[in-house]
């Protein structure tokens, strides 16, 4: 039976961890009373003059035991001194007790009852004035959504009945004008051009529609208290019918739109508020009165974000039911603990019952709003679907089986076995030796190399996965994943160990056939890029699909940076790249390479066209940097590889430091995201360095390179210790660390920092003369790109602790989603 204190510390919510019962140190304190009552010894039960027997035991002394017992006890209650000291008066006062050990613990239980129902009444208000934003918040988008419909209905059938009497008065409209009407209220921001088509009448009936469409979706909204720029439009159309007129006159220069607050995470998006602006521009110069009121597109992102912030709301609400209930069972079962140890039943009562009748215990508010939450949901959101509303409400944990395991283990084995294979039938080929195959040297490193720092990277990832999990980092939160879609460390290591058995089969059945003297043996290793790119966009819901699929949007969202909005996940990834560039081992100049060659190599093999060799040769040297200096005869030397390789080697840096521009915007014009973009300006300045220094090592170059990675390796250290990790912190308690420290070794985070800054001198071999042959060369420069990925997965577990204990520090264990409608000031 696992006892409730590992429960209780298994249970809690990591970011509320301050704020729940410390069980642990009420323990403690009962141990103590428990040590207090054992050292000063059993009371004498009756003296041997009060009773009359003095001939030592007898067996009525437990009788007479317990029977004083209930007298003492049953005396104290009846005394009014016991009330005095041992009772809580009806002011909530603590209650007393003779002994200091039982007196520091009800104080300290006390003080933790206080502690849990000042939070818990924050946290309540909080999401009960959310809750009422929220209703309120769909309320107006209801309206919103009744009153277009309303007249898109209307303008359909106004428009038949037009067209109608049109046909039997005169000849067809053109098809430029016909069924514009109805489009223009649905589709939003329309060209500015539909108003110059068609006849005056019409533009003047879509004049009156659009403006009746605005006075009432205006109406409604300010009824929902949403005000507006300009808003004084409604009093000129209700100054009489005399001023009809000037009614009209105000409508067309109607200077204010509906302000749906949908942030510009997306160039989709950003693109739509662009075209708002500029259609609200032309709208006061009186060139389209009746042009998108309110956009189509706009408010399914307002309905998205409604129904976002529902889900968020609802999580917080059963973090908070979750926080109630523990708290009540960690009360429960202390004061159990503490009447059995020193017996204050009386005590003991009246504190249970002040813990009744504490608000987290017996308010039904959260349960209220949590119930209603759910019905607003599943009318609104689930279309009254209780299996699809509570698929979002309530998703289901992922259930852990042991084939994940099992799989993992056949896959290392297997691994191992053909590893231990092809290390044999390479040696007794004599593959790697000085007299081996220089082009199979260069195809079979490249592939092998590229899948094994993939490889390396994904098992140390599992390795961060168990790390976060052991120590209650909320790693699925801080980077908005999804807990029942999220991968497990089981699931890291099982992708690590596939991804190296399938590609060391390929590698010992290369050799196979490399060995029976078969043809375009080298197209295997391109040909297995292609199968695991196809795998990474298989449509299929299989290996992993939603892991792939968010990869992917990752991905998309850092090379597009900065376009779209910066989180936590994106500027992660990104970091991760930046550790798989170096000046030797480019991982994406290394797959375009080899799928460049397998494409010529396949095709080649079919068509043996002259010119589909010629661009093997050119892609040989153009992607592939390494051939430029062996002795592959096939492979040309050409000026423009070294700017190639320079600007697919920055890219990663580039992505960061635009990600770090986007977010200096948005946050307010935070100084650190700028003195951020300058630690990756910094890298691909020495970066560069160390290429000009590669192509003319002469000594100046050589000094400008240790001038230059030196100053970019100070920045990116301090940047590591300060901003990342929090560490260097002279006031703290712990020494040149933080306060707050997960771990319980504090050596363990001092080795952390001596290893990463052994690890990121690495580049000091770039001005190392090392006199090494082919394949050390190789071997070095394979183990300093697995040095810096294992730097980087070492410092990804102190990144996500300190972004952890941020998020505890400020207690945000829910997002916040931001709210469509919002109050504009009037300007």
């Amino acid at each position: 039976m696992v006892k409730f204190s590992r429960e209780y510390e298994a249970s809690i919510i990591p970011e509320w961890k301050a704020v729940f019962v410390d069980y642990k140190c009420l323990k403690k304190l009962i141990k103590r009373i428990k040590i207090a009552r054992r050292d000063a010894g059993p009371p004498p039960l009756l003296a041997a003059g009060e009773t009359g027997s003095s001939y030592g035991f007898s067996v009525l002394d437990p009788v007479r035991s317990i029977a004083a017992r209930f007298a003492a006890h049953h005396a104290a209650a009846s005394s009014p001194e016991g009330e005095e000291e041992s009772l809580e008066s009806d002011s909530g006062e603590l209650v007393r007790s003779t002994d200091k050990h039982e007196q520091e613990f009800l104080e300290k239980a006390d003080e933790e009852l206080d502690k849990v129902n000042k939070f818990y009444a924050t946290q309540e208000a909080e999401l009960l004035a959310r809750g009422d934003a929220l209703i309120e918040q769909l309320r107006i988008l209801a309206d919103v959504k009744r009153i277009l419909a309303d007249h898109a209905a209307a303008s359909s059938r106004r428009g038949r009945g037009r067209a109608l009497g049109r046909a039997n008065s005169m000849p067809p409209p053109s098809p430029s004008v016909n069924g514009s009407s109805g489009r223009h209220l649905l589709s939003g921001l329309a060209s500015p051009q539909s108003m110059s088509d068609g006849s005056v009448e019409l533009q003047q009936a879509r004049v009156a529609e659009g403006a009746a469409v605005a006075e009432e979706v205006m109406a409604a909204l300010e009824r929902n208290g949403v005000s507006f720029v300009g808003g004084g439009l409604a009093k000129a159309k209700k100054d009489g019918s005399g001023k009809q007129l000037m009614g009209r006159a105000a409508l067309l220069q109607l200077p204010a739109t509906v302000r749906i607050d949908i942030p510009p995470t997306s160039p989709g998006r950003a693109a739509l508020k662009v075209w708002e602006e500029l259609v609200n521009v032309l709208r006061k110069d009186g060139a389209d009165p009746a042009a998108a009121f309110v956009h189509r597109k706009k408010l399914q992102h307002a309905e998205k974000n409604i129904r976002d912030a529902f889900l968020a709301l609802y999580r917080g609400l059963e973090l908070l039911k979750k926080f109630s209930s523990l708290n009540v069972k960690a009360f429960t079962k202390i004061l159990k603990k503490f009447v059995k140890v020193s017996e204050q039943h009386q005590a003991t009562d009246k504190f249970s019952e002040k813990v009744k009748r504490s608000p987290f215990s017996s308010s039904d508010k959260v349960l209220q709003l949590a119930d209603e939450v759910e019905c607003i949901f599943l009318r609104h959101f689930a279309g009254n679907d209780r299996k699809v509303a509570m698929k979002y409400l309530k998703p289901q944990q992922p259930r852990n089986t042991h084939m994940i395991t099992f799989l993992v283990g056949l896959f290392t084995g297997t691994f191992v076995s053909l590893f231990i294979i092809y290390s044999v039938l390479a040696h007794v080929a004599g593959i790697f030796s000085s007299t081996g195959s220089p082009t199979y040297m260069d195809i079979v490193y490249h592939v092998f190399s590229m899948f094994a720092l993939i490889s390396l990277h994904v098992f140390l990832y599992g390795c961060n996965l168990f790390m976060w999990k052991s120590t209650r980092i909320n790693h699925n939160f801080i980077f908005d994943f999804s807990s029942s879609t999220a991968l497990t460390h089981r699931d890291a290591f099982l992708m690590s160990a596939s991804i190296m058995c399938t590609v060391v089969a390929a590698l010992v059945i290369n050799l196979f056939l490399r060995n029976a003297g078969a043809t375009y043996t080298d197209a295997l290793p391109g040909a297995l890029l292609v199968l695991s790119t196809g795998v990474l966009f298989c449509p299929f819901n299989i290996f992993y699909r939603s892991t792939r699929y968010c990869f992917m949007r990752v991905m998309r969202n850092i090379i597009f940076s900065p376009f779209y909005k910066v989180l936590m996940a994106d500027f992660f990834m990104a970091d991760q790249l930046t550790s798989q560039v170096n000046s030797e081992n480019l991982m994406l100049q290394i797959s375009l390479s080899l799928a460049m060659q397998v494409l010529i190599r396949l095709t080649g093999s079919i068509f043996q066209i002259p010119l589909l060799r010629h661009m093997e040769f050119a892609a040989c040297y153009f992607m592939a940097g390494t051939f430029r200096n062996q002795a592959y005869e096939t492979c040309t030397s050409s000026p423009q590889y070294t700017h190639l390789a320079y600007v697919i080697s920055f890219l990663p840096y580039y992505w960061r430091a635009m990600q770090c521009l986007r977010r200096y915007l948005e946050e307010g014009h935070d100084i650190n995201q700028l003195a951020n973009a300058g630690k990756y300006v910094s890298a691909m300045v020495a970066a560069a360095v160390r290429f000009k220094y590669a192509a003319t090592p002469t000594p100046l170059w050589m000094w400008m390179v240790v001038i230059s990675s030196s100053g970019a390796t100070i920045y990116q250290l301090y940047w590591d210790f300060v901003m990342d990790w929090g560490f260097l912190n002279p006031k703290s308690k712990n020494l040149w660390l933080r306060d707050q420290l997960i771990l319980k070794k504090k050596s363990i985070y001092y080795v952390s920092m001596m290893l990463n800054l052994a690890l990121r001198l690495a580049w000091a071999q770039s001005v190392m003369k090392l006199h090494l042959g082919r394949v050390e060369s190789r071997l070095l420069d394979f183990s300093l790109a697995s040095l810096e990925i294992i730097r980087r997965g070492h410092w990804n577990f102190y990144r996500l602790e300190h972004e952890h204990l941020n998020n505890a520090g400020k207690f945000r264990a829910v997002k916040t989603v931001p709210l469509p409608f919002r109050e504009l000031e009037t300007d």
